[in-house]
């Protein structure tokens, strides 16, 4: 297997105690990082608990030894530099440096559980590209920091603990402003296609990925970063490309990704509530071939 990481993507839906046998099982089987999403309200799961991301991991670093843990992705429609940069790097610290901290612009619906208005997209795009510099700024040791949305000053405390190094910082990506976000700062860039590949299927959903990968390799050179710099990762399932629906549909998912030159595939998991989700024989399978 030419990809450097394989990836899951665990909902915060339901109680601690079963969210805990998904970690540990993820551990187990083989992934190297458990993503989980950071959401207020979430329309795939009406009526059910949704959990905060930041907690989940610090509690997942507690039942976990090896596992990467991380955001994908942490929302700036409710995130600001300073708290963002206190979560990340608290849970870096507790983790001993297995967070992997994925920023992402978010969705109109959390805005809208948080202060009752779902913002526009450009201002949420504006807002993401000031989380990102702000936070850089916060780690790198500012104590006040004005952006276009958003602003920090009077900051007394250090940038996070004595020995403690900043977080794998992912990226989410997919049109020209968030690709130069991603290219100008990111370790890591993170696809899942965009909005509109909901519907793709096959060839036309990985024509389309290809095209992003086109564009972030030239975005990059335009800002004069060497684009193999940075990591690549790409998520599915938020469509039709579904890898976890065989053990073929996964290593093709595999094999297709690596030829795009992706270092990470994730995929998603089915939540853990008080069973065992249905598809857990594809994941340990894939991994074995995989391994």
């Amino acid at each position: 297997m030419s990809l450097s990481r394989l990836g899951l993507l665990l909902p915060p839906v339901g109680p601690w105690r079963a969210q805990a046998r998904g970690y540990r099982w993820a551990e187990e089987v083989g992934y190297d990082v458990v993503y989980t999403a950071d959401h207020l309200t979430h329309p795939t799961y009406p009526g059910l608990w949704l959990g905060e991301a930041f907690t989940t991991l610090t509690a997942a670093a507690a039942i976990t030894d090896r596992v990467l843990l991380g955001t994908l992705v942490a929302s700036s429609t409710f995130r600001t530099p300073v708290s963002l940069a206190r979560v990340a790097m608290t849970v870096n610290d507790v983790s001993a440096g297995r967070l992997v901290l994925g920023v992402g612009m978010g969705a109109p619906f959390c805005a809208e559980a948080d202060r009752g208005v779902a913002e526009p997209v450009g201002e949420m795009s504006k807002r993401y590209a000031d989380v990102v510099r702000g936070f850089r700024a916060v780690l790198d040791g500012a104590t006040e920091w004005q952006g276009d949305t958003m602003a920090f000053a009077g900051l007394q405390t250090t940038s996070g603990p004595d020995g403690v190094g900043s977080p794998e910082l992912l990226l989410a990506g997919h049109g020209p402003r968030s690709l130069a976000l991603a290219a100008a700062h990111a370790d890591t860039w993170n696809t899942y296609g965009g909005p509109g590949t909901a519907d793709l299927e096959g060839d036309d959903f990985w024509r389309l990925v290809g095209d992003q990968v086109a564009g972030f390799d030239e975005t990059c050179d335009r800002q004069g970063r060497d684009p193999k710099s940075v990591r690549r990762s790409v998520l599915l399932g938020f469509g039709r490309v579904s890898p976890t629906a065989s053990v073929d549909a996964y290593l093709g998912a595999v094999e297709r990704a690596a030829a795009l030159e992706f270092d990470e595939l994730i995929v998603y998991g089915a939540p853990w509530t008080d069973g065992d989700p249905p598809d857990l024989a594809v994941h340990e399978q894939a991994l074995a071939r995989l391994r």
